[in-house]
């Protein structure tokens, strides 16, 4: 029976940005984006639109947010993004008008193959679209799109697209309820 030889694991075939790009990111991150500071919003958009993000107007970012690579990132107008949430893209996340990601989830666009005695590593891009709510300590995986006002409830793993209007919860999650808006 094959093993798991992480020894051979190569990924050289990714590239995100050069080192000093990735270095530089990070250092102006922790002290601006995640971070406890009182940095005013203005300034962590524009600090996101220099590394390359694409940010709408009226967007609110809380404090200690994580992101991996902002210049992967997308954010339409009207974006709530809560606290310690981590938008860990190795590739693009999109987040349509009005999505709402609550404390403390995670937005997850790299998994590894665990077929592969190599582990290769698996990027897939996140969407979600308008209305979307992911709730607290959530986790949306790879490759995962949440259609339109789809809800991802509190602590729930959404492995797998998930409708307009649904509500899911649990690990994997799974529809529990039509979300109606009055």
């Amino acid at each position: 029976m094959k093993e798991v030889n992480l020894k051979k694991f190569d990924n050289s075939w990714y590239k995100p940005g050069s080192i000093f790009k990735r270095f530089t990111w990070h250092v102006i991150s922790s002290i601006f984006i995640n971070s406890n500071l009182p940095v005013p919003i203005k300034i962590k958009i524009f600090i996101l639109r220099l590394f390359g993000a694409e940010v709408g107007h009226n967007v609110t970012i809380k404090p200690s947010v994580n992101i991996k690579y902002p210049w992967f990132l997308k954010i339409k107008d009207n974006v709530w993004i809560g606290e310690k949430v981590w938008i860990d893209n190795f590739v693009e996340v999109v987040l349509h008008e009005n999505v709402c990601i609550s404390q403390n989830a995670l937005l997850l666009t790299g998994n590894h193959n665990y077929k592969s005695e190599l582990f290769d590593l698996m990027p897939g891009k996140i969407i979600l679209e308008k209305g979307a709510w992911i709730g607290a300590k959530s986790v949306v995986c790879p490759g995962v799109k949440v259609k339109s006002h789809a809800i991802l409830t509190v602590g729930s793993v959404a492995t797998k697209d998930l409708d307009e209007y649904k509500i899911y919860q649990g690990n994997p999650a799974i529809f529990v309820r039509n979300r109606e808006i009055l």
